[in-house]
């Protein structure tokens, strides 16, 4: 099983990726990331993106839906960002953040690479 190191190197080579990081959903905090640019700072988007996996655990738990979040889609006009929560045991409360360029993305494939991914990680 690839430590995270080596699954946020894996994260990079999906087509179209900008930036990865594995994120703790309570504090926000980037465990690690991979990619970015200054114009792109991970452990900023790390911690607003928290927010978003946040919401949507109230939203659910508010409407008595219980079901687990596979991952949250966000379309920009030239961006994808997929918010990926960890469901193995040792993965507990952490999520995979990534960000694709829209225009060399495919984005079923990118779904498909970082459930691979998430599924092979071993924290």
């Amino acid at each position: 099983m690839p430590d995270m190191d080596v699954a946020l190197k894996d994260a990079m080579q999906i087509d179209g990726a900008i930036g990865v990081a594995l994120v703790d959903r309570s504090s926000g905090m980037a465990l690690g990331v991979a990619g970015g640019d200054r114009n792109f700072d991970l452990s900023v988007a790390a911690a607003a993106n928290t927010e978003v996996v946040r919401a949507k655990l109230r939203t659910m738990e508010m409407l008595g839906l219980r079901e687990n979040i596979e991952d949250v889609l966000i379309t920009l006009d030239s961006q994808y960002h997929l918010i990926r929560p960890l469901t193995g045991r040792s993965g507990q409360g952490l999520f995979l953040y990534l960000a694709l360029y829209k225009e060399r993305a495919n984005l079923a494939l990118a779904r498909h690479q970082l459930k691979r991914i998430e599924t092979s990680l071993d924290i």
